[in-house]
């Protein structure tokens, strides 16, 4: 089971997102609603998107078009800077960078903790 938890530092004017587990296709979509509503109130493109990624587990085949959806959305949103943070995970790592480069998600910058 996947588990996610936002918040906003508007002094700092970044949305910080901690994911954590395995996701599936119901947890995402909790996780994207949430997502939705948390940044109804904000100006995206005066932010940045700050997402730890260190307990999060590689994602499987049947959650990538999911994932993929997501970092659309990011790109869509428009983020002064998109800064996913993993745990030394080489495969989750090379997954995540894949799915931003099919995206176009220039500003995607991926951070080994």
């Amino acid at each position: 089971m996947g588990n996610f938890n936002l918040k906003t530092d508007a002094s700092k004017k970044v949305l910080h997102i901690e994911l954590e587990g395995s996701f599936s296709q119901e947890d995402g979509l909790r996780s994207i609603s949430a997502y939705q509503d948390t940044i109804a109130s904000i100006n995206t493109k005066e932010y940045s998107l700050d997402i730890d990624c260190k307990k999060l587990n590689v994602t499987a085949p049947e959650i990538v078009p999911l994932l993929e959806g997501c970092l659309t959305m990011f790109k869509k949103d428009e983020y002064q800077k998109v800064v996913l943070t993993l745990e030394n995970n080489a495969i989750l790592k090379m997954q995540l960078a894949r799915l931003g480069r099919t995206v176009g998600l220039d500003n995607l910058e991926i951070i080994s903790a």
